[in-house]
């Protein structure tokens, strides 16, 4: 008799990379350098706010195609430090709170503003802010009910969760 063996979680294999570039290209870059490090000298002082950049987020255990890696993101109660990727269950079972995302050529509305959108929404994220700096756009989202909806004034707005005015230039 051949016995079956279910995979545990430890057995299953969570890529490190999705195998897309970082950024298309070097203003993109420029941006998500500048969200991510900017967020860190706010954040220097406490140790429990982690930030990355670019870096893999696994909400669910047990389900590595269920992934997204943000440009930028934020998780306040998570200790600061490197991580190969980010494991909810692995991290106190917190989601990122905000995440940024710098729109380029390459990307879609629909990919931005829905499949991303749907995605936060999903996991909890409780901010997602997107710009797109070939039309000088910036976008956000909060949390309503079950949704995330629109901020509908960007002008001069400050994150809740992060107590910074978020603009672009």
């Amino acid at each position: 008799m051949i016995q079956q063996i279910t995979p545990t979680t430890d057995d299953i294999f969570y890529p490190e990379s999705d195998g897309k570039p970082m950024a298309d290209n070097t203003l993109q870059f420029e941006l998500i350098t500048t969200i991510k490090y900017g967020l860190e000298v706010h954040f220097k002082d406490d140790p429990n706010v982690f930030i990355a950049g670019d870096l893999l987020w696994y909400p669910i255990q047990g389900q590595p195609k269920i992934n997204q890696a943000p440009d930028v993101m934020v998780v306040i109660g998570r200790p600061k430090g490197h991580r190969r990727s980010y494991k909810t269950w692995v991290e106190d079972n917190l989601n990122p709170q905000v995440t940024f995302e710098i729109a380029s050529e390459t990307n879609t509305i629909k990919e931005l503003e829905d499949d991303k959108l749907k995605f936060y929404r999903t996991h909890g994220v409780e901010e997602y802010y997107l710009y797109d700096p070939n039309r000088a756009k910036l976008k956000g989202w909060l949390p309503s009910g079950k949704k995330l909806e629109p901020i509908p004034q960007m002008l001069g707005w400050v994150s809740p969760r992060l107590c910074l005015m978020i603009f672009f230039l």
